[in-house]
């Protein structure tokens, strides 16, 4: 009778998920991005906090490069892989991922104008009449991405290097990007003297961890288990340590031109 008590609970810790493979967008710093001493890896603050949070729970972790951002998502999708380590929330994709709340991090979107700049900016009503950039890598929330393409009149540049150097030139009144993104390039390109974010975030999208209703490892106790261990990150501190880390992390490799990620 004991033995035959014991089963259940053997049955159950031998169904849970002992390994999570994962991946994410391979140029998101400092998020995650893909690691220049080791390509078939992503590196970044998503990765290591859900590493972090892998290794309290008892599960190996590796976040796997799958190729650019759609061929990952789609990865993830079909099961082939586990989990998305930053996956922007969107409606569409609730039909194949689960997404954990509350998010890993939230990617604040700020205005960034030349330090002599003569924008005076208070709110978004200021920006109506001025010409601003964004990187065409920039994920917003769906409701400001509706909302800039109706309102305000954006350039879309390839990236956040073209996007700083055309408002340093003059050809742009203002660039919207991640505070911490923002802060990190215009180091790298030695413009941190030139240019300010000003004002409150405009948008704060979540990086969420994204579980594939087709991964083997999703079940009620790994989703509940990965909610409470990222509710009780903000409290521990952990976050805006590994955060500050792999800001460090990203600056090193842009002032490395043979190591520098694309941004």
């Amino acid at each position: 009778m004991l033995g035959l008590a014991c089963l259940p609970s053997m049955a159950m810790a031998v169904g849970k998920c002992e390994r999570l493979v994962v991946t994410g967008s391979p140029d998101a710093p400092p998020y995650s991005w893909r690691d220049p001493q080791d390509p078939r890896h992503l590196i970044g603050a998503n990765v290591e906090l859900l590493q972090h949070i892998g290794s309290e729970l008892g599960l190996k972790v590796e976040v796997l490069y799958a190729g650019k951002r759609s061929d990952a998502q789609a990865e993830v999708r079909s099961g082939r892989m586990d989990l998305l380590v930053d996956a922007p929330l969107a409606v569409a994709e609730l039909t194949a991922l689960d997404y954990i709340h509350p998010p890993v991090l939230q990617n604040e979107y700020l205005v960034w104008t030349r330090h002599d700049a003569a924008l005076a900016y208070e709110n978004l009503a200021d920006l109506h009449q001025h010409q601003g950039a964004i990187s065409e890598k920039a994920r917003l929330t769906p409701e400001f991405e509706a909302f800039s393409k109706t309102e305000l009149k954006l350039t879309r540049v390839p990236n956040l290097t073209q996007a700083f150097q055309k408002l340093l030139l003059g050809q742009v009144d203002y660039v919207l990007a991640g505070r911490y993104a923002g802060m990190a390039m215009a180091q790298s390109l030695g413009m941190a003297n030139d240019l300010i974010a000003r004002g409150l975030p405009l948008d704060r999208p979540g990086l969420y961890l994204a579980l594939s209703h087709n991964s083997a490892c999703n079940d009620a106790w790994l989703r509940g288990q990965l909610a409470k261990k990222l509710t009780e990150l903000p409290a521990s501190g952990v976050a805006q340590e590994v955060l500050q880390r792999n800001i460090e992390r990203w600056q090193a490799q842009l002032q490395a031109p043979l190591d520098a990620p694309k941004q």
